[in-house]
């Protein structure tokens, strides 16, 4: 047993105390102290004390006694251990590092045991009182001191006031001097008597004596007296310190009272115009600020809470005197309340009054809310209120706190009465009040007038200060998984890291968790004390039986909801997760359901997400919640769940005929059963209403599409939607009635027709219909009357029969089809048209008006010639790309609503952009005939042009005042661009590549953008511009005259920059460095170096290099915060990357194809962010790094042609791994036996390597999609 672990043992368990002082009990009860007295009694209050002396021997002695016995010690040790969390000291952490330790292990099991570690860490002094009051008591006791001492007392400010004084001797007591040692705070009260009382006096000089040490902080208030008269000893006080007749002490006393004179204090007089109410209120608001960081400091289990504190109270803007209110959302158990707690410790010193209301939601339900208004009038007001009736209430709290600056949190509201009862307006409340609310339910907060941001800290300057004039929303982030691992270990070790035995197992728990606070916390705890086995048997039973205490926590969210949004959710949390919000929307529609509502109250409430890209997420907890919901309707009798989604539970009910009529849902992907034995199982699902079946892709012979007679009665009737892929047989079933279908989906089948022999078998309420890739040839539209939507994407497709109306019809898709000619009839509806890629099309009848048409597509290989826009005035898009055919577009109108044009490749000559006021976009690229753009006015919302290798002779930039991308490549007729001062405000990429004649320019000289720039080596035989000028070594596409500017940072540098020639690398390199707002940077030229100062480009984040002669990138690129991508591929001669490139923590991609890196430095490691790997051809590179595995983000990992013999065990740890290429590593013989834990991993690719085995493991890889295994390999 170390020694550091007998002295927390003897802090534990013994209470030392000095032979000198006496004991706790004592000081508390004396007479002479009127302060509050604390609850400083343990947990285990009924324990008895062991009082030991401080004594040298005494200790030493029962140090021998407790070292003779090990049974003791380890006894007191194993209690000590399991009670106290903190860090462990550096010896203690090793596995090896004492007997004691082995001790601690099972003598029939090798398998470790965790045990809470303990620590050697100093703790912080804790006081007895916060404030000791120091004061003459015949000159302030009955008036100003009475009132400062209540006062404080009123905040929670633990006050020692000596009230009797009784001074029996001639000096101060000894139960006063540890009185002024236990307390934090001093406040001296100099008032004109003060000086006169020899114990007044005595006690000062004590208090300034423990002024000196750091832990002790003394504030004077001059009452009826001046600074300099205490300084000095004048005037008044003068008179009073004469009256004194004890004068050998008269020296300390004047050096006592002059250092007290001279510390920061306050005097009446000078303040608050001599108010003593004010007065006393700013005493306590600054004493309560200066307890506020030793009182109110985090919980050391908090983890991570103090940049989401920091986001909430900068958004509270303190220093703003009005009133906010700000919201605090998110899924149960991700720390709503933990946060909202911490706020209001942090902040609370700060206001009149405050008030934390703890579980409004319950608490309204059991005792109703007018209880809840009388918590928070008798606690804001100080006083008993009754409150009768919740309306009552609200009079109540409108009239009597509108006076007083408060703080309140209403934690845990789910509805907006509570919110209308508690806080009904901003007219409640004095300016500078803040009120905060934590909810689940988003809506709550927004019909509230709580208006919801993105994370502050992301926000410009302008949207935050747009953002401070407006209550905010806050919704709360799930941990990191760092953060995770720490928070998991503090419960589970008592440390902030696991112990390294319980790494991999901590690993999956935390993967498990997926950041819900509440988890890790749950877990942490039932696991801190368990060895090894029970670890595994514990993680292996969450596969099947998800955690109760979550999940208890997360089903509130869900028993809160309609009828109808509880199945939305169930249909989401079992079959829908991960499809796009717009498929969603579609299939819940054609169910039944009002599906946009649905899933935006699951949103507010944060059961689901909608990703940047559109598609549906959910917390993995939340999932398996509603997993659980259906399961356990009848637990061991899956055939009777509502839903289906296991792929060995649907196999084995249809395969034995086992279903039922519960099932309403069943989603069955990666098909191991016959087609037939599929459709003969469904057949007892007689209230299937959803169905998605992925066949296998295989070659059925007509025998086996025969067999559709006898498996057509199998179809539910009642099915709504159907999604079949891949489906094997000709026609739907004949038996099958699809009066109730609504969304059919058959892409990628056989299907040759809807119905066998051509039967007219009408589909009454079909709205969606998806035939992409099928082998259909002809479509009737008078089959599906009620069609919306119409997915006939298949080069088979000759011939679509439409009716002269088709009334409902919004979407349109025959791309690829061998259509001629197309009439689109009467379709006033009609939203979106494609034609893309149908290369006989040459002409669209276009009969009528088509008002709503926004898309148009026809691009592709099309004939098409001409096209009049005249009969879709609304259209917002329109795609001819690619048509080489086409001249002409009729345009005898303006298009207003046309945002994007898109020509490339075709033949026409001229355009005029006044037809297009509106226009963002316009690609115009290898229009080799095209040679002028008609601008007669301003186009103020162009943001993108495109006219390159176009004929175009000149261009005027002044009436594009919002281009943001100009990209003229290869336009080898431009002569002239007119760009005067002030007109490329928001330019950020600009081309100018093989521009051979132009010759002028002129830019902005103050634009600020970021921007991007792309220069391409070219011989120097290719660049007369200048015949003046000297030719530089590295010459560029475009070259002017004039140097680059002196300003730097802004658009004309990238110009400058993009048209200046270089004398000289060292002008090269300066030139580079001094563009900071550089985000993009391309370099295709053989420059000898990289710039030494690269780092300069604060704001770059993509740099692509490709020269023949770099051998190193400086050890600068190491400042860039912001690069994202590194790509220097084929630049032959690279050698060397920086020692420190893993401080690029924004870095995702680096890619290093086909240089003569050698050596991968170690802190490539602590790229966090690292997305893609990518090390092609790194011939030379003979061993990937050993921890790896720290990559945790990585999704892509390429090693193509290496000599690496062996794979990092740490591999196993790229739980975000998606695709692994080690083909052509010759020397690659084996994988890590681990490899099944990659659970994301979808692509492996092993070719031409040695590997002659797979784990066992690799069965683990449910992801995995592709595989190309070594031709070695033999299993």
């Amino acid at each position: 047993m170390s020694f550091s672990r007998l002295l927390r043992f003897f802090s534990d368990h013994l209470s030392i105390t000095s032979p000198n002082s006496s004991a706790p009990e004592k000081e508390e009860s004396s007479s002479n102290s009127s302060a509050p007295k604390k609850d400083e009694s343990s947990s285990n209050s009924s324990a008895p004390k062991i009082m030991v002396s401080t004594s040298t021997s005494s200790i030493a002695l029962l140090g021998v006694m407790l070292m003779a016995s090990s049974t003791f010690i380890y006894y007191f040790y194993s209690k000590a251990s399991s009670s106290n969390s903190s860090e462990p000291t550096k010896e203690e952490s090793s596995s090896n590092s004492s007997a004691s330790e082995k001790e601690e292990s099972s003598p029939n099991s090798s398998a470790p045991k965790v045990m809470a570690s303990t620590s050697t860490t100093p703790i912080q002094k804790r006081f007895k009182y916060d404030v000791f009051l120091s004061f003459r008591g015949e000159d302030t006791r009955k008036n100003f001191l009475g009132h400062l001492y209540e006062a404080l007392n009123a905040k929670g400010i633990y006050t020692y006031k000596d009230d009797v004084r009784i001074h029996k001797g001639k000096t101060i007591s000894d139960e006063l001097i540890k009185a002024i040692q236990d307390s934090k705070f001093y406040i001296i009260v100099f008032s004109k008597n003060y000086a006169s009382s020899s114990w007044c006096l005595d006690e000062l000089v004590k208090i300034m004596e423990c002024q000196k040490m750091d832990e002790h902080t003394t504030y004077p208030v001059f009452y009826d007296v001046e600074p300099t008269q205490v300084r000095k000893q004048i005037g008044a006080v003068k008179n009073a310190f004469f009256k004194n007749k004890k004068k050998e002490a008269a020296q300390k006393w004047r050096d006592a009272l002059k250092e007290a004179a001279d510390l920061a204090g306050w005097e009446l007089k000078s303040t608050s115009d001599g108010n003593e109410a004010e007065f006393i209120k700013k005493i306590v608001r600054e004493i309560l600020l200066e307890l506020r960081p030793i009182n109110s400091g985090f919980d050391e289990k908090l983890v991570g809470m103090e940049t989401r504190v920091k986001g909430v109270v900068d958004s509270l803007k303190m220093e703003i005197d009005d009133v906010r209110m700000i919201g605090i959302k998110g899924m149960g158990g991700a720390g709503k309340t933990t946060t909202a707690r911490a706020v209001f410790d942090r902040l609370s010193a700060g206001f009149e009054a405050k008030k934390f209301v703890e579980n409004v939601r319950e608490v309204s339900t059991k005792l109703g809310l007018n209880k809840l208004q009388e918590q928070v009038l008798s606690d804001v007001l100080n006083e008993h209120v009754t409150v009768d009736a919740v309306t009552d209430g609200k009079i109540m709290m409108k009239n009597r706190m509108c006076g007083i600056k408060v703080l309140l949190v209403l934690d845990d509201v789910n509805h907006r009465d509570q919110l209308e009862a508690l806080a009904g307006g901003s007219n409640w409340f004095k300016p500078g009040s803040r009120i905060i609310v934590t909810t689940r339910d988003e809506q709550v907060l927004v019909a509230h007038r709580v208006k919801w941001i993105p994370d502050i800290h992301l926000l410009s300057d302008d949207q935050v200060l747009e953002a401070h004039r407006a209550n905010v929303i806050h919704d709360i982030a799930l941990l990191s998984e760092q953060e995770a691992i720490t928070l998991f270990s503090t419960y589970a070790f008592g440390r902030k890291n696991p112990l390294k035995e319980f790494e991999k197992l901590s690993g999956k728990v935390v993967r498990y968790a997926a950041g819900l606070p509440l988890t890790l916390k749950v877990l942490g705890s039932s696991l801190c004390g368990k060895d090894e086995h029970e670890w595994k048997d514990a993680i292996e039973r969450l596969k099947e039986f998800p955690l109760e205490e979550t999940l208890k926590k997360l089903e509130l969210s869900y028993e809160s909801l309609e009828k109808d949004c509880k199945e939305i959710f169930l249909d989401i949390a079992c079959i829908l997760k991960g499809k796009s919000r717009e498929a969603a929307i579609r299939i819940l529609e054609c169910c039944g359901f009002r599906a946009i509502n649905g899933l935006k109250v699951l949103e507010q409430r944060s059961l689901i997400t909608v990703n940047e890209d559109g598609f549906l997420g959910m917390h993995d907890h939340i999932e398996e919640m509603g997993k659980n919901i259906v399961h356990r309707e009848h637990p061991n009798e899956p055939n009777k769940h509502s839903r289906l989604w296991i792929k060995e539970e649907i196999e084995d009910i249809l395969a034995n005929d086992k279903g039922t009529e519960a099932t309403i849902c069943l989603q069955l992907r990666n098909l191991n059963t016959n087609a037939g034995t599929v459709m003969k199982g469904l057949g007892k699902m007689k209230q299937l209403r959803y169905l998605q079946v992925y066949f296998p892709y295989l070659d059925y012979n007509e025998r086996d599409a025969e067999d559709l007679d006898n498996a057509a009665q199998y179809f539910s009737n009642s099915l709504k939607y159907l999604n079949c892929a891949n489906y094997p047989f000709l026609y739907l079933p004949k038996t099958f009635q699809a009066n109730n279908l609504v969304g059919l989906d058959m892409h990628n089948g056989r299907m040759v027709q809807l119905w066998k022999d051509g039967e007219k078998k009408v589909l009454k309420k079909l709205k969606f219909l998806s035939l992409y890739e099928s082998a259909l040839t002809t479509f009737d539209f008078s089959m599906t009357p009620s069609l919306e939507t119409l997915i006939l994407s298949s080069d088979k497709l000759v011939k679509l029969c439409m009716p002269v109306s088709c009334q409902e019809l919004k979407h349109l898709d025959i791309s690829r089809s061998k259509l001629r000619t197309f009439d689109l009839g009467l379709t006033p509806n009609l939203e979106k048209f494609s034609l893309n890629k149908c290369a006989d099309f040459e002409e669209l009848h276009v009969s009528s008006a088509c008002p709503n048409l926004k898309f148009l597509e026809l691009g592709g290989k099309s004939r098409l010639r001409s096209l009049d826009l005249e009969l879709f005035p609304n259209l917002e898009m329109l795609d001819l790309e690619g048509c080489a055919d086409f001249e002409e577009l009729h345009v005898s109108s303006a298009c207003p609503n046309l945002k994007a044009l898109k020509l490339r490749k075709s033949r026409l000559r001229s355009l005029d952009l006044e037809l297009f006021p509106n226009l963002e976009s316009l690609d115009l690229e290898g229009c080799a005939d095209f040679e002028e753009l008609h601008v007669s006015s301003a186009c103020p919302n162009l943001k993108f042009l495109q006219v390159s290798k176009s004929r175009l002779r000149s261009l005027d930039l002044q009436l594009f005042p919002n281009l943001e991308r100009l990209d003229l490549e290869g336009c080898d007729k431009l002569v002239e661009i007119n760009a005067p001062v002030g007109c490329l405000r928001k330019l950020v990429y600009l081309n100018l590549g093989s521009c051979l004649r132009f010759s002028h320019f002129v830019v902005k000289k103050d634009s600020r953008s970021s921007a991007s720039l792309r220069l391409v080596g070219k011989s120097l035989d290719l660049c007369r511009l200048h015949p003046n000028s000297n030719l530089p070594k590295f010459q560029f596409d475009c070259n002017y005259k004039e140097n680059l500017p002196s300003s730097v940072g802004n658009i004309e540098n990238l110009i400058s920059f993009g048209l200046c020639a270089c004398t000289d690398f060292k002008k090269f390199s300066d030139m580079i460095c001094s563009l900071r707002c550089l985000s993009n940077l391309e370099l295709e030229c053989d420059i000898p170096e990289f710039p030494k100062d690269l780092g300069q480009l604060e704001c770059l984040e993509e740099l692509y290099v490709r020269s023949k002669k770099i051998k190193y990138l400086p050890d600068s690129i190491c400042m860039l915060k912001r690069l994202k991508s590194i790509d220097v591929r084929d630049c032959s001669c690279l050698r060397k990357l920086p020692e420190g490139i893993g401080q690029l923590e924004s870095l995702e991609r680096l890619d290093l194809t086909a240089t003569m890196i050698k050596h991968l430095p170690d802190s490539i490691c602590e790229l966090k962010h690292l997305t893609h790997l990518i090390l092609h051809h790194c011939t030379l590179l003979e061993k990937l790094p050993e921890n790896l595995g720290q990559l945790e983000c990585l999704e892509e990992l390429y090693v193509w042609s290496m000599k690496i013999e062996y794979l990092p065990d740490s591999i196993c740890m790229l739980k975000r791994l998606k695709s692994l290429d080690v083909g052509n590593c010759f020397c690659l013989g084996k994988l890590p036996e681990d490899i099944g834990q990659l659970e994301s991993l979808e692509r492996l690719i092993l070719s031409y390597t040695k590997i002659k085995h797979l784990p066992d493991s690799i069965c683990m890889l449910k992801h995995l999609k592709y595989l190309k295994p070594s031709s070695w390999c033999s299993s």
